[in-house]
């Protein structure tokens, strides 16, 4: 070994993330060493394991979920929450990417990584930051709830709260860029009647771009309401 323990961590702790190779560039020895290596600095707890050949020094669990696989971003409750858009303490972290992965979940930290798999297409809308000298990738708050929505991961009656609180914090406009850009009529019609009872108005700019069907707005509850047929929307949240 030619560095000492204290020196190779002091480097690894360049990694968000690390596996056998990164810890190979800086030690000229065998794999088998390698990995009695590696179990020994996970048994003292210096480094965490995240998966099978997956370790970091990184207690943070939204820095480790943005590195688990790529391309990936943050989105839905930890999104929201990570711009103070909910009061909710997310206990999973969902990780949208267009890798597809064996394991759809991971637990670190008391923390549940939930993993997204879609099309490369809606890889889009997020942006990097840095924490704790750390690189991150994160939804924007306006991608974060037409995720939340589109991959099911909220119901639409705790996106309406949410838009409704914050209304004035959203840009309108970037929602509506990206629901023309996901292309889901379905969507479309949901956010285009929520946007409706807060006061903006955008059928002129989503209309072309609906069918004639009736949806629920909420499809987490119940298909039973007041029919809206500008939206073509089934009102199941609001109260007669």
């Amino acid at each position: 070994m030619r560095e000492s323990t204290e020196q190779l961590i002091e480097q690894l702790k360049k990694y968000p993330t690390f596996n056998l190779m990164n810890v190979a560039r800086k030690l000229k020895t065998n794999e088998r060493y390698l990995r009695l290596f590696l179990h020994r600095l996970k048994r003292k707890k210096v480094i965490l394991s995240i998966e099978k050949n997956k370790y970091t020094l990184c207690k943070d669990p939204l820095v480790v979920a943005s590195h688990v696989v790529w391309p990936s971003y943050i989105s839905g409750w930890a999104a929201l929450r990570y711009y103070n858009l909910t009061e909710q303490l997310p206990n999973t972290i969902e990780i949208v990417t267009s890798k597809k992965r064996r394991k759809r979940t991971l637990f670190f930290q008391e923390m549940r990584f939930k993993f997204i798999t879609t099309k490369p297409a809606l890889l889009f809308g997020f942006t990097k930051i840095i924490r704790d000298e750390k690189e991150l990738f994160i939804a924007e708050p306006e991608k974060a709830l037409l995720d939340a929505a589109l991959f099911k991961s909220m119901s639409l009656s705790e996106i309406k709260d949410i838009i409704l609180l914050h209304f004035s914090r959203l840009h309108k406009d970037k929602l509506i860029t990206y629901l023309l850009k996901i292309g889901n009529k379905s969507l479309m019609k949901r956010f285009g009647y929520l946007l409706d009872q807060a006061g903006k108005d955008y059928y002129p700019r989503l209309h072309h771009h609906l069918d004639h069907n009736f949806i629920s707005f909420d499809y987490a509850l119940p298909q039973k309401g007041n029919k809206n047929a500008k939206w073509r929307i089934i009102d199941n949240v609001t109260k007669r």
